[in-house]
């Protein structure tokens, strides 16, 4: 899974970022990238949680930060190496940042 994030920080380099559509269409034609969307603003997240048997729902997303998951994309790669490469040509690779995590091998 690639989560892609926005940043405080974004890449000052003045050079053109990569096209978004290419990018997308690229991957999907080699198989690599499976489904992506974007997200919703924070505004329009709520977050569950349950304690001591109470549900609490508040609107707002549930970390306070200057950084938020913005969309994802599920990627099929061979290995890490690969996901990597599929990263850094992402636009958000410059104006945000990609966290790469496998899923978990949970037991039956």
């Amino acid at each position: 899974m690639m989560f892609v994030c926005s940043d405080a920080k974004p890449d000052t380099d003045p050079t053109e970022l990569p096209d978004i559509h290419k990018w997308v269409a690229e991957n999907d034609s080699r198989g690599r990238r499976l489904t992506g969307d974007a997200l919703a603003p924070t505004s329009a997240a709520t977050t569950v949680r349950v304690r001591d048997g109470e549900l609490l729902v508040s609107e707002g997303p549930f970390a306070e930060t200057a950084e938020v998951i913005v969309g994802f994309d599920l990627l099929d790669c061979a290995d890490l190496d690969e996901a990597i490469e599929v990263a850094r040509t992402h636009p958000m690779a410059r104006e945000g940042r990609l966290e790469l995590r496998p899923f978990a091998d949970l037991p039956d």
